[in-house]
């Protein structure tokens, strides 16, 4: 069955060695009987460079290299400083942060999903911040020890304003999302990042629309499947 899989917010990290097992386990069983793999973002919790020799790094580019299926990656707001060196040792495509497919009939748009969450201000001074060019340069010249330190407090920092932050807030704006359909002309969309796993209907011009988005990677997997049929959200234990 032609089919393709994507999958999203898995933070992997050496804290979390069961999420890093099931994904390898997915990678070995799943992902090499479908056409693509799409990841759309925070494959990593956290990323500092390509240059940091974090072993656990170097074990998953191994694994993505040795899948039989291309490979695609959109940077997600914990590892969008994934570069050209990493998606060379893993096999992956870098895609840009909106990109549009044409796949089994269907157009659609796939994309981490952070720059949907507009009613979250804050958060959205701060990537328009930090995906400066230069900002990005300076901060990759400076050395590895003084670039984890930031990446924890920033991570801690993080951490702490959400709690403060309503729920409705973090989630995508519904303008956002018929804005974003609307200009890419598509009546699907798929993306990560809230962690609110399900596929909403809704309207668009006065056609129906869908809007699928992927859980993260905390006890479980998830996944979404298109194909000719349509789309189907799939969770599943490690």
């Amino acid at each position: 069955m032609s089919r393709t899989l994507f999958i999203a917010d898995l933070h992997l990290c050496q804290e979390e060695p069961a999420i890093t097992a099931g994904f390898l386990h997915f990678l070995q069983r799943e992902a090499p009987h479908c056409d693509a793999l799409y990841i759309l973002g925070d494959l990593f919790e956290a990323w500092i460079g390509d240059d940091d020799p974090n072993p656990l790094h170097q074990k998953i580019a191994n694994a993505l290299r040795a899948l039989p299926v291309p490979v695609y990656f959109i940077h997600g707001n914990r590892d969008f400083l994934i570069g050209r060196r990493f998606a060379r040792d893993s096999g992956m495509t870098l895609l840009p942060e909106e990109q549009v497919l044409e796949l089994y009939g269907h157009r659609l748009l796939i994309m981490h999903g952070d720059t949907l969450c507009t009613d979250d201000q804050g958060y959205q001074r701060f990537r328009a911040k930090v995906h400066q060019r230069w900002i990005q340069t300076l901060f990759l010249a400076l050395p590895l020890f003084i670039r984890k330190r930031i990446a924890t407090r920033m991570r801690a920092d993080s951490k702490q304003a959400n709690q403060h932050k309503s729920l409705t807030i973090m989630d995508v704006n519904q303008q956002a999302v018929e804005a974003a359909m609307q200009r890419q002309q598509v009546r699907l969309l798929i993306h990560g990042h809230t962690h609110r796993p399900a596929i909403h209907s809704l309207t668009l011009q006065g056609k129906a629309a869908e809007r699928a988005v992927l859980g993260a990677w905390h006890s479980e997997g998830s996944m979404i499947q298109l194909d000719a049929s349509g789309i189907q959200l799939i969770e599943f234990n490690f």
